[in-house]
């Protein structure tokens, strides 16, 4: 228990049988039920972690996959076995210790004292981030990061990608796990999906953990096209269901007229810009129309984004 809350940590791992030891026998004791999913690993993992839940069979409960599901499949199952048995507050710890056990209470504060409904730790806080986080993986998240405000509406927030968070009870019930994204753009579908139910969401100051022996199958250059894509994919959700669904509100229009007059416009003016470049004449007020809608896109743009910001105000 952890000030009178009940606590579960969920631990999704993929071959991690060189630091899966670490995170169990590190684990607080406020820590009153842990969800260890391994994800088909094909090394001795599942061996590793069968032998802590036969000695503490009340406190690990280890689930396996069959087939692999990626991390954001795991993180769903540890968290339908902690909604199903109803604990308060559910904490994900990856399998690779980069997540260190002392940070958990500043995790848990926030939602265990009932004024926000999830907390993620923000890695990029500190002062020593820069020279902590891989350089390449520490602008990817930067990168990220703004596409994810634009994306959930949580402005505030950074460190997208960040997987040390805690979600409570109505959370964990309200959210449908089984239509989350399962691979490592998990927390920034979980994002959008708690910003249309109007869930508070908290940052929290975090320590980066680095060189412990883990091994990453990220590669930042290589996810960030695709993540670009779902998180478009995740904008235009949010904005059919929270302002056009859920409740109805004019910014969907400003992102409409934005979207389509400031491409619409940088393009025609490129085609220009050829045109001329190539010794064609180009009229004036084709130039001032290109330039026109390019600023009415972006204008259009930034009053939408100024209303999304002060909507979700009171979700910080």
């Amino acid at each position: 228990m952890y000030k009178g809350k009940r606590i579960a940590v969920v631990v999704p791992c993929y071959n991690e049988e060189l630091l899966i030891s670490r995170v169990i026998e590190t684990m607080p004791e406020e820590v009153d039920r842990i969800y260890v999913v391994d994800d088909a690993s094909t090394d001795g993992t599942a061996a590793v972690i069968e032998r802590y839940a036969a000695a503490a069979p009340d406190r690990i409960h280890f689930i396996r996959h069959p087939e692999n599901q990626g991390v954001g499949g795991a993180i769903a199952t540890g968290y339908k076995a902690a909604r199903d048995e109803e604990v308060d507050v559910a904490v994900v710890m990856a399998g690779d210790a980069q997540m260190d056990p002392e940070d958990l209470g500043r995790i848990l504060d926030p939602v265990v004292s009932g004024e926000y409904d999830y907390s993620k730790g923000n890695r990029l806080f500190t002062g020593d981030a820069w020279n902590k986080i891989p350089k390449v993986r520490y602008l990817g998240n930067a990168f990220l990061s703004v596409l994810t405000k634009i994306a959930s509406g949580y402005w505030h927030v950074a460190d997208s990608q960040a997987g040390y968070t805690a979600i409570n009870l109505p959370a964990l019930r309200r959210i449908d796990w089984d239509q989350m994204y399962k691979r490592y753009g998990q927390p920034n579908d979980l994002l959008v999906r708690l910003n249309v139910y109007n869930f508070r969401v908290r940052d929290v100051p975090i320590r980066p953990v680095y060189g412990i022996g883990e091994k990453s199958g990220i590669r930042p250059l290589k996810m960030i096209p695709p993540l670009s894509w779902l998180l478009f994919r995740l904008f235009i959700y949010r904005l059919v269901h929270k302002y056009v669904i859920r409740d109805f509100h004019p910014l969907v229009f400003f992102y409409f007229f934005g979207m389509v007059l400031g491409p619409l416009g940088v393009l025609f003016g490129a085609y220009l810009t050829i045109m001329r470049l190539a010794g064609n004449p180009v009229a004036g007020t084709s130039a001032l129309f290109a330039a026109f809608m390019a600023i009415a896109g972006l204008q259009f743009l930034f009053f939408a984004m100024w209303f999304d910001m002060d909507y979700n105000k009171d979700l910080k």
